[in-house]
């Protein structure tokens, strides 16, 4: 029960630090959300919550609702990382408005960049629930 717990309340940080990061490159640095990185915001702030309760309720059958957003927000974050680093990908959908999603406001190392972050986090989030054991209902 208690290593459960461990990877429930790990999730909780990463999803927690993931958003207190966003938030950072936004309303401290001003850089503006594309529309790429709204959907991923939209996938990881409800986990903060979402897995804050489960957290602090030892609830482990949460997996199966954080499962599904996490892996629909790998797929955004891996499209969203393709888009900026590979030079076909640039193309496949331009932006009407706003920022161009294609656009690189951080470059750590040459490969580190928002959707990279993002990415890290739901990866993260996805190996946790791996290991997370839901309890079998008592028959």
């Amino acid at each position: 029960m208690k290593n459960r717990i461990v990877f429930l309340y790990a999730s909780w940080v990463i999803a927690l630090a993931a958003m207190l990061g966003s938030l950072y490159f936004s309303e401290i640095r001003k850089f503006i959300p594309c529309e790429l990185c709204w959907y991923q915001r939209i996938l990881m702030y409800p986990l903060v919550l979402i897995l804050g309760i489960a957290t602090f309720q030892g609830d482990t059958r949460v997996k199966k609702y954080v499962l599904p957003m996490a892996v629909i927000g790998a797929f955004i974050s891996i499209m969203h990382y393709l888009e900026q680093k590979v030079p076909g990908f640039s193309g496949i959908k331009p932006c009407v408005y706003g920022v161009p999603c294609s656009s690189e406001y951080i470059n750590w190392f040459g490969f580190i960049t928002i959707p990279f972050l993002a990415l890290t986090a739901f990866i993260l989030i996805i190996i946790c629930m791996c290991f997370v054991k839901t309890e079998r209902a008592a028959k």
